[in-house]
């Protein structure tokens, strides 16, 4: 019922999730992203507890093929999941139950993953992989639209749209990014509007808040606002 991508920047080091889905509020269980241990997209027919129960396993040393045959093999409904993750080092490795729904499939590459279920076809995750992969250097917010645009453009989800969302984590222990379209007509150019607003003044602003770097953040309110003027000013 849904396509994503899991990735990660090797020069940044984000890590996130970006998803699109006909169903409702897609962001609330699909996506799992902890700061310094990973990420996991759990879909299809979801299982809630594949998310921090993931993060757990990552967090305990285990690799992502250990992981998920751990998840899998507890759960009498795996052959109805879909599941792909990634450590913070980039490793990653992805699952399709047999009874997904077709087209269903993933594809597991270097620094990325793409996975989907009751698509329209292999062109939605191909389309997917290839415009990640042609925007190589752009910023990952950038990246995951671009590549969630291009699956949709490919047939996206067979039965229609409804939600998107996209999670990105960077060196702190909260998002940098935490944006959900629950109920949209066009999702995908609802996520691409929010992210637009996002990234003027609240990116900005959120690199004012108390950080691993600075653990007050910048204070006092005149101050703060100093800080954004000069960041837009300088194109920060």
């Amino acid at each position: 019922m849904t396509w994503s991508i899991v990735a990660r920047d090797p020069e940044t080091g984000q890590i996130g999730i970006a998803v699109a889905t006909c169903a409702f509020a897609v962001g609330a269980l699909v996506p799992s992203v902890e700061t310094g241990i990973g990420a996991v997209a759990s879909q299809a027919m979801v299982n809630p507890f594949y998310g921090p129960r993931g993060l757990a396993l990552l967090l305990a040393g285990d690799s992502p093929q250990e992981a998920i045959a751990t998840l899998t093999a507890a759960d009498e409904g795996r052959a109805d999941r879909q599941l792909h993750l990634m450590r913070a080092d980039g490793r990653n490795a992805a699952y399709t139950g047999m009874a997904c729904v077709p087209w269903c499939g993933h594809e597991v590459r270097e620094d990325f993953s793409v996975a989907g279920n009751m698509l329209a076809g292999p062109e939605v995750v191909r389309d997917t992989v290839a415009a990640f992969e042609a925007s190589a250097g752009r910023p990952l917010f950038e990246r995951f639209l671009l590549a969630l645009r291009a699956g949709e453009a490919a047939g996206g989800d067979k039965r229609g749209r409804q939600s998107a969302a996209m999670l990105i984590h960077d060196a702190e222990e909260y998002p940098l990014l935490d944006i959900r379209v629950d109920d949209h007509a066009d999702p995908l150019a609802e996520l691409g509007r929010l992210v637009g607003v996002w990234s003027g003044r609240p990116r900005v602003y959120r690199a004012a808040m108390p950080s691993r770097v600075r653990p007050s953040g910048i204070v006092g309110r005149g101050a703060v606002e100093r800080f954004i003027a000069g960041e837009i000013a300088k194109g920060g």
